[in-house]
């Protein structure tokens, strides 16, 4: 897309679907990581209705694999940690379960695994999870190679690699075309003017690196073509100069946040604004990236906004064979199992690890309602990405 013909802010909507069912066609595995609907839809069946009631705390609401990932925290220390919340509310622990259960179960069909290693990953899944309740929780599980690759790779990482990365060059501004499109000029102005608020600067300051007292201005900025679930919504890069003269920058994502289509608990205390939702919910289930976050408004609409850190990584694991799926699979379910853990009590983690044992079978070492939920997930899925390939090769959309 040459600079001559990038879409003004009226035409972005048709673009930004277009892109986003093309990106969705790709695999099955991109398809259930784009399309939450689909699980949210099936959480309100029978079959989802089925799924015990676990305690209420903050879940993540859309926990694939890819939202989850290295994040640094303002003191530079990298843990693996649940990065995307747009989702989150005060809901069941169990959701987040088998949503992370048919991410993994779809990558493992992607990587033309048996249907035996599929039910070995559910298990250690489980085992991963249920570690992180244990009174030895302190116990590190082993890294698996593609998470420890990642850990590395974070640690290396500076300012100018994520400059290359996302605005393909380290100079002072962000280059229009295929990923960043032009501003509206009402669009601009408001940008700029977040960033002279006091709670704006100091967030931007609150890296251990800073001055606290550093002026920020804003070098550059530009919307941002981003994500697969979230195209279309509002999406802007921000290029800041911190400092007298500006000789730091630092990259800004802010982003538009919607109301949540996770299923919340009835009768509990969340904030009404779906930017401090976001927030809140990123502070209970991953303070790295809380202490990071702020709530704001532009356009009239909620967003939310974040300082993105050369450390921050997604882990994008495209192929696993047995041996990795099984030490991944068991990573990522201690990891969510420490997000959950942490907001309960002693009484409460006790008792939710006895629902979690119960409803076992002699030859699987899961709760059964997982892998009943796992199985028919899947199979609703692949009928509904076999179906929207259709669309898009019929009607184009």
């Amino acid at each position: 897309m040459s600079k001559s013909t990038l879409p003004s802010p009226k035409e972005r909507a048709g673009i930004l679907n277009e892109r986003r069912n093309l990106k969705m066609a790709r695999s099955a595995h991109a398809y259930v990581r784009g399309n939450t609907l689909n699980f949210y839809e099936w959480l309100e069946s029978v079959s989802g209705k089925a799924v015990p009631q676990g305690p209420a705390v903050w879940i993540c609401g859309d926990c694939h694999m890819s939202n989850l990932g290295p994040l640094a925290d303002t003191k530079g220390h990298i843990r693996i940690q649940i990065r995307d919340l747009d989702q989150t509310v005060i809901g069941n622990p169990a959701h987040d379960l088998i949503r992370l259960g048919l991410s993994l179960t779809s990558a493992a069909r992607g990587s033309d695994l048996s249907g035996i290693i599929t039910v070995r990953m559910c298990e250690q899944l489980m085992e991963g999870y249920e570690q992180a309740f244990a009174k030895d929780a302190q116990d590190e599980i082993e890294l698996p190679e593609a998470v420890e690759k990642a850990m590395k790779t974070a640690i290396k990482r500076k300012w100018k690699h994520l400059a290359r990365e996302r605005i393909k060059d380290e100079r002072p501004s962000i280059p229009l075309g295929n990923t960043f499109w032009p501003l509206s000029k009402d669009e601009r102005e408001e940008i700029v003017a977040l960033f002279t608020e006091e709670k704006v600067r100091r967030l931007v300051t609150s890296l251990r690196s800073r001055d606290s007292d550093a002026s920020v201005e804003v070098l550059d900025a530009a919307y941002w073509v981003k994500g697969c679930s979230s195209l279309g919504n509002l999406r802007y890069a921000v290029l800041l100069g911190v400092g007298e003269k500006g000789e730091e920058q630092c990259l800004i994502d802010i982003k538009e946040a919607v109301k949540a289509v996770a299923p919340a608990y009835d009768n509990v205390k969340m904030p009404r604004n779906n930017a401090e939702r976001v927030v809140e919910g990123a502070w209970h289930l991953s303070p790295a990236l809380g202490e990071r976050m702020l709530a704001a408004s532009l356009q009239g609409r909620s967003v939310f906004m974040r300082e993105l850190l050369p450390q921050d990584l997604k882990l994008d694991i495209e192929h696993l064979t047995p041996d990795e799926a099984m030490k991944v699979s068991k990573y990522l379910g201690a990891v969510v199992g420490k997000a959950h853990a942490r907001q309960m009590d002693e009484e409460t983690r006790a008792g939710w690890h006895r629902e979690l044992n119960a409803n076992r079978s002699k030859t699987l070492n899961a709760p059964s309602w997982l892998w009943r939920s796992i199985v028919e997930l899947i199979l609703n899925h692949e009928g509904a990405y076999l179906e929207h390939c259709r669309k898009y090769v019929t009607l184009g959309t």
